[in-house]
């Protein structure tokens, strides 16, 4: 995913710094993502819901205490797979790249047009991974937490 995120900050022409904080939001997401639930939950006691929706805030915490410091970056991480409203383009990007990244086996023509899209339509591509990603857990019988709502309705209308 990381790779995406480069290829898309090259093809965009982002800042450097830019270009990092994408990096390392990519590098972050994830962190703990196979840790031991109690790991999850002693790095983000608060969070609600299931295990998996814990990996995101665990690993801004971590990574936070490690001294990351950039706001963008630990927002990304730790809402990247609910969805944030107050996010700029590094969770946004990161939001995208999660969905879209080569490695997920389900409905690859799809997912590699939208990612060969984002660079020349990243509002289009969002709008279209946020419809798909809340469509899917809304068919699925999954509650949506009040982030991705909120989010889904700032993107999406």
């Amino acid at each position: 995913m990381v790779a995406l995120l480069r290829s898309w900050a090259v093809t965009l022409k982002l800042a450097e710094d830019e270009a990092r904080r994408w990096s390392r939001a990519g590098w972050l997401h994830d962190a703990l993502r196979d840790a031991p639930e109690a790991e999850m939950r002693r790095w983000a006691p608060h969070v609600d819901g299931p295990v998996e929706l814990r990996h995101g805030p665990a690993a801004a915490a971590r990574a936070e205490l490690e001294g990351e410091r950039n706001a963008d970056v630990l927002s990304a991480a730790r809402w990247h797979s609910v969805g944030w409203e107050g996010w700029g383009w590094t969770g946004r990007a990161l939001y995208c790249a999660d969905f879209l990244e080569p490695g997920r086996s389900f409905d690859r023509p799809a997912r590699a047009a939208l990612a060969t899209a984002f660079p020349d339509d990243p509002d289009g591509v969002l709008r279209d991974v946020v419809a798909c990603r809340l469509t899917y857990a809304e068919a699925q019988g999954w509650s949506l937490p009040p982030e991705s709502v909120a989010f889904r309705r700032a993107i999406c209308g």
